[in-house]
C-alpha cells in the first residue's frame, strides 16, 4: 500500500516505510504546529532528546560531579558507538568532536606534523564552506588548495576531480552530497582517486549521514566528518571524527580524553592508539544525551527504511514543484539525487520568510529554495509546503 498521507499505511514494520510516519511522527512535537521540511539545517527535536536531556540536568543536578564516573563516561562511549553504527564503524574508530571545524584542524595537525612533503589540497565548488575555509587558511603554511569547478552547480565529474589530484596532493577532501545541489558523489570512487596517487581522503558526511545509507568500510576512505545536527537529530554539539585503523598519524594537540592511562594525571602522557587520540579535550556531556535521544530513533528505525522513505517523499516533492512550475535544481540522474530538494527562486529569502509566516520552515541558499523531507514527513507536508508557495507574491 502507497503512503499518502499521515497513517494510512497499514503495514507492519517490516513490510515497508509508511509506518514509519505513523510510528515516529508524534515522537517530534514541532510536526504538531510545523510543515517542517527543513531537516538538512537542523533535524527535529525529539520527546526522546528531550527526555535525555532532562535526565543529563537531574543527574547533574543530584549527584554533581559523581555523575561522571560510569554514567556520563558510559554516555559518552554509547554516543561513539551509535554514530559508528550509522556509517558500520566500531566506536573505537570515533572520536567525538564539538565541530567539523575542530575535526578538520586535528587531523591537518597530524599530517603536518608528520612532514609530509606533498602540499597540494584538493576541494570541490560545491563543498560546504567550512572546508574550503579550513583549507585555505592553511595557505599561509605552505599548502596549495585546488578547486575542482562545477560548470553545471550540480554535479563535479569525477574525471576533473582524477585530473586535479596527482603525486603532489596530500588530501581531498569533499562532500558526499552536496549541499546546494543535493548530489551525491561516488564516495568509493573518490577513495580510489585518492589512494592511486598516494593521497588521504577525507569525506564530509554532514549532508548525508541519516538520510541515506553509508559503510565506510566498502567506501574505503580515510577521515569522514558528520555529526548530530541535521538528518541525525541530535541537535548543535556533537560532531565526530571517523579515523581508519590504517591512519597512523598523531594529533598535534593532544587532549585529556586523548592519552593513555587518562586518570593517571600525567603531564606527560601516551597518545591512545585508537581515533580517541583526536579529541578535542572533554566531549560536552549535555550534547551527547541530546544526540543519543535522535541516534536512538534513527538506529531503531533503521537508515535502509529511511532512506527508502526519504527517497519516496522527496520524489513526490519534486514532482509538485515542477507540475507547478518551479525550475528544479537536480542532477540529471535520479540515482544520485538525495532527499535535498531544490528550486530556482529569484526571491528565495523571501520565500523562506513567508513559507515561515504560513507555518511552513524551509531554508534557502543563494538564489535556491532548499526542501529537506526526512522520514517523519509525509505527503501532506509536501502538498501543503506548495500550496503555501503557490500564494507567494514577491
Amino acid at each position: 500500500m502507497n503512503d499518502t498521507g499521515d497513517g494510512v499505511d497499514t503495514a507492519s514494520p517490516t513490510r515497508g516505510t509508511g509506518d514509519l510516519v505513523r510510528g515516529y511522527r508524534d515522537e517530534f512535537p514541532i510536526l504538531g504546529s510545523k510543515t517542517y521540511l527543513n531537516s538538512n539545517s537542523l533535524g527535529a527535536l525529539s520527546k526522546r532528546s528531550i527526555a535525555e536531556r532532562h535526565e543529563y540536568e537531574r543527574l547533574w543536578n543530584e549527584m554533581g560531579a559523581a555523575a561522571w564516573y560510569e554514567i556520563w563516561w558510559n554516555k559518552l562511549e554509547q554516543v561513539r558507538t551509535q554514530f559508528g553504527m550509522t556509517i558500520g564503524a566500531p566506536a573505537e574508530s570515533i572520536a567525538l568532536m564539538p565541530s567539523v571545524s575542530g575535526a578538520l584542524a586535528t587531523v591537518s595537525g597530524g599530517l603536518q606534523a608528520a612532514g609530509d612533503r606533498r602540499k597540494k589540497i584538493v576541494i570541490t565548488s560545491l563543498d560546504f564552506p567550512t572546508l574550503g575555509h579550513h583549507y585555505y587558511s592553511r595557505e599561509s603554511l605552505g599548502y596549495e588548495v585546488v578547486m575542482v569547478e562545477s560548470h553545471d552547480g550540480v554535479t563535479v565529474p569525477l574525471e576533473a576531480i582524477r585530473a586535479a589530484v596527482d603525486e603532489d596532493t596530500l588530501m581531498l577532501a569533499t562532500s558526499h552530497v552536496f549541499f546546494t545541489s543535493g548530489t551525491t558523489q561516488d564516495a568509493r570512487h573518490l577513495a580510489e582517486i585518492a589512494h592511486e596517487s598516494g593521497a588521504y581522503i577525507l569525506l564530509d558526511a554532514y549532508q548525508s549521514n541519516g538520510q541515506i545509507p553509508i559503510d565506510v568500510g566498502d567506501m574505503g576512505v580515510d577521515f569522514l566528518t558528520s555529526g548530530g545536527l541535521k538528518w541525525l537529530c541530535g541537535g548543535p554539539g556533537a560532531a565526530y571524527l571517523y579515523v581508519d585503523r590504517n591512519v597512523d598519524i598523531l594529533p598535534t594537540t593532544l587532549s585529556w580524553f586523548g592519552v593513555e592511562n587518562q586518570f593517571g594525571f600525567e603531564l606527560r602522557a601516551r597518545p591512545r592508539t585508537d581515533a580517541r587520540r583526536f579529541e578535542l579535550g572533554t566531549p560536552a556531556v549535555g550534547c551527547a544525551y541530546t544526540a543519543a535521544g535522535g541516534l536512538s530513533i534513527v538506529l531503531e528505525a533503521g537508515i535502509e527504511r529511511i532512506a527508502e522513505r526519504n527517497r519516496m517523499l522527496a520524489r513526490d516533492l519534486r514532482e509538485r514543484l515542477a507540475d507547478a512550475g518551479h525550475q528544479l535544481h537536480q542532477a540529471d540522474g535520479p540515482d544520485v539525487r538525495s532527499a535535498l530538494v531544490l528550486v530556482e527562486h529569484v526571491e528565495a529569502a523571501q520565500a523562506v520568510r513567508w513559507l515561515a509566516e504560513n507555518d511552513v520552515i524551509v531554508d534557502s541558499r543563494g538564489h535556491l529554495l532548499r526542501f529537506s523531507p526526512h522520514f517523519y514527513n509525509s505527503i501532506d507536508d509536501n502538498v501543503r509546503a506548495v500550496e503555501v508557495l503557490q500564494d507567494f507574491q514577491p
